[in-house]
């Protein structure tokens, strides 16, 4: 690969997945967004191996990992981490920390795998209950992320996606994205361009390797099996949800203005444990571990010290 290696690769059983540690003390694994990979996490970590050992890894397709096997559902990467933990020699309890997507995954793992689980952080986490019976507008969105993955894949296998990404990374982001919108027969629309965002909040040193997991077919075949099968994904986290955490340390952290909607489905995640808490990021949007890291570490901190 073209980017140095920043950890190790742990055979799971037939595939191979990056776990790069950091610091020393309690172990603190994290996992990304459902577009995200170790990289996402590089404004927090800092902030957290001033009392803790930071754990960051990609899901298979993701990042430095292999691809995996098929379907991406949320149950299976969560038994898929587990597996890389034992044999990463990374030795448990662990803090568990999800934005999004891997809000789903880290609830999943925390309820099969209690003995190695002790605590959770969950950042602006994905609610399995927006995504089990999606009305018509979460319907659309998770037909077009899946369509535009299909195109992504195509792009990738006939250099159109590295042509984008050149262009992305010398800032000409119009023609990149009139390119982008050419191959796939004008379904990537305007409004699609906050999938950047994200992105431009990182430093420059790792912007391009996110731009060359982006031209990688194997990235956008796990990201459209991930969104494809949401519903899936869900059910596995509700069922999970059946009896709620017990005392299990939890925080369960919100963007700012979020709505009386998710306030209530936050209010309710954080009442799955007796010792369960709920933060608003004031300063934030969805993407709060690049606006705000430092509230995430607090909370990590905070559920140390549980």
């Amino acid at each position: 690969m073209r980017f140095p290696l920043p950890g190790q690769l742990i055979d799971v059983g037939g595939h191979r997945l990056h776990l790069s540690a950091t610091g020393e003390g309690p172990v603190v694994v994290f996992d990304a967004a459902i577009g995200g990979s170790s990289i996402s996490w590089t404004m927090v970590t800092p902030h957290v191996t001033r009392f803790a050992r930071a754990c960051v890894y990609d899901r298979a397709g993701f990042g430095w990992s292999d691809a995996g096997p098929m379907p991406r559902t949320a149950g299976r990467i969560a038994d898929e981490l587990r597996v890389l933990l034992n044999r990463s020699g990374e030795k448990p309890p662990y803090v568990l920390v999800g934005h999004s997507f891997g809000g789903l995954v880290m609830r999943i793992f925390a309820k099969r795998y209690p003995d190695v689980s002790a605590g959770l952080v969950l950042v602006d986490p994905a609610q399995p209950e927006d995504w089990l019976h999606p009305g018509g507008r979460e319907l659309e969105r998770l037909r077009r992320g899946a369509l535009l993955c299909r195109f992504g894949a195509r792009a990738s296998r006939v250099g159109v996606a590295r042509v984008v990404s050149a262009l992305v990374g010398r800032g000409a982001l119009t023609p990149a994205w009139s390119i982008a919108r050419w191959f796939t027969g004008g379904e990537l629309r305007a409004d699609d361009q906050w999938v950047l965002g994200p992105m431009l909040k990182l430093p420059l040193e790792a912007r391009a390797p996110l731009r060359s997991f982006w031209t990688q077919p194997r990235f956008f075949e796990a990201l459209g099996s991930q969104i494809e099968t949401m519903r899936t994904s869900s059910a596995e986290t509700l069922d999970a949800a059946v009896g709620g955490f017990g005392d299990l340390p939890l925080v369960t952290i919100t963007q700012a203005n979020p709505g009386e909607h998710r306030m209530r489905q936050q209010t309710a995640l954080a009442a799955l444990s007796t010792r369960g808490r709920h933060v608003i990021a004031e300063k934030s949007g969805h993407w709060i571990p690049l606006d705000e890291p430092e509230v995430v570490s607090d909370a990590i901190r905070d559920v140390l010290s549980s």
